[in-house]
C-alpha cells in the first residue's frame, strides 16, 4: 500500500480523521469526541484556526468580542480573537471570575449548572461571537447567548468545531448563525 501524503487530503478530512471516539466516556452509553489529537498536531491545530477563521471573514469587522465557554472554548477563542483583533472574554462556572459577574443557570440531563460573565465584559451594541469546542444539547450556548444579550452584546453568530447532530442542539439555538467544522 503506497504511503498517503497528509498534505495532499483536505484539511478538514484531516481534523476530522484525527478526532479520536472514546466509548463509555465519561459514563456508560456515551461515545465522547476527544479533540486532544487535533490540539497535539500542529499542524492540524493551523487547519482548525484556518478553518474557524475561514468560517466567520464575513463577520470579522463586526466582531468586537468573542466568548469562549469554560473549558475549551478557550482553546480557541483567545487565538481567534486576536487573530480578528477582538477582545476575548471566558465564559465560566461560578466562583472562577474574580470581578462582579452576571449568570445564567441551564439545564443539564440531570439536575442543572450555572455560567458566569463579567459584568463589564460586553459593552452595549458590541458585536460577540459565541465560541465553544462542541455543540451537543445547545444548553451551555444558550445561557451564553442569554447572558451575552442580558449585558446589551448583539450576537452575531455561534463557532464550534464539532456538532452532534443527533442531539439537536442546533433547535435550541433559534434563528441564531451557528458554524461547526465536523459534524456526527
Amino acid at each position: 500500500m503506497d504511503e498517503i501524503d497528509i498534505m495532499s487530503v483536505p484539511r478538514l478530512t484531516q481534523i476530522e480523521a484525527a478526532i479520536r471516539e472514546i466509548p463509555d466516556f465519561p459514563r456508560p452509553g456515551i461515545r465522547f469526541k476527544d479533540i486532544t489529537p487535533v490540539l497535539g498536531d500542529p499542524v492540524l491545530l493551523k487547519h482548525c484556526q484556518d478553518l474557524h477563521l475561514e468560517a466567520v471573514e464575513d463577520l470579522r469587522g463586526s466582531i468586537d468580542v468573542v466568548v469562549g465557554i469554560e473549558a475549551r472554548g478557550f482553546l480557541f477563542g483567545p487565538s481567534l480573537a486576536s487573530a480578528i483583533g477582538a477582545a476575548f472574554a471566558p465564559m465560566r462556572k461560578p466562583g472562577k471570575l474574580p470581578a462582579e459577574t452576571v449568570e445564567q443557570a441551564y439545564a443539564l440531563e440531570y439536575g442543572t449548572n450555572t455560567v458566569q460573565l463579567h459584568r463589564d465584559a460586553i459593552a452595549r451594541g458590541q458585536g460577540v461571537l459565541l465560541v465553544d469546542d462542541l455543540l451537543a444539547t445547545g444548553g451551555t450556548a444558550s445561557a451564553g447567548i442569554t447572558l451575552i444579550e442580558s449585558l446589551g452584546g448583539r450576537l452575531l453568530g455561534c463557532l464550534f468545531m464539532v456538532e452532534l447532530t443527533f442531539l439537536n442542539g442546533r433547535a435550541s439555538l433559534g434563528e441564531y448563525r451557528i458554524d461547526t467544522l465536523v459534524r456526527y
